[in-house]
């Protein structure tokens, strides 16, 4: 049965540690910032929308992330998707690629950017659309890296969808992440 649905759901990993670098680049070049979604590493988007997450679903992602451990995120250089889409690029993506993957296997009706990319490339984007314009942004970016920082939780945010650049977007739920290193 089809249900409708108002809105977008991502699930991300905040890094607020990048904001005083990328920021205002963010606020000119990238419409996720645009409708109030800090810097941030996607995990899986999009997501399950909240008008259809369930009790179960919550649990199962609480569940998710108190079985793995914070992630030591380095930040270390910029890189382009094609000429027009720039981003950080994390010095060790692996424990970021893990929890992608961990979500998009316990939530396989919502795999990373719908499939459309066979590899998960885990990332900070700083912007989009305007080449000339953010090579400029990135000599700036490059002076301030790497960017260092602990990622203790999985946030759930939500908003309208995204390519309406209508929002705001707004943080659902957080979940902590607490095992162990193996």
């Amino acid at each position: 049965m089809f249900q409708d649905v108002a809105s977008e759901a991502a699930v991300i990993v905040t890094v607020p540690a990048a904001d005083p670098i990328i920021g205002a680049h963010r606020e000119r070049y990238d419409a996720a910032a645009r409708v109030g979604v800090p810097a941030h590493a996607t995990i899986v988007y999009p997501f399950k929308p909240v008008e259809v997450l369930t009790a179960h679903d919550v649990r199962v992602l609480e569940n998710l992330c108190a079985t793995t451990p914070p992630v030591e995120l380095t930040l270390s250089r910029t890189a382009w998707f094609g000429a027009d889409v720039l981003y950080l690029a994390p010095q060790d993506p692996d424990p970021l690629v893990a929890l992608t993957r961990l979500v998009a296997g316990v939530f396989p009706a919502y795999p990373p950017y719908r499939g459309a990319h066979p590899d998960v490339v885990p990332h900070v984007t700083i912007g989009h659309g305007e080449p000339d314009a953010l090579r400029a942004a990135e000599h700036d970016v490059r002076r301030s890296l790497p960017i260092h920082q602990r990622v203790c939780a999985v946030e759930l945010w939500s908003g309208p969808p995204l390519d309406s650049g209508r929002g705001p977007w707004r943080r659902v739920s957080t979940f902590p992440l607490t095992g162990s290193a193996r």
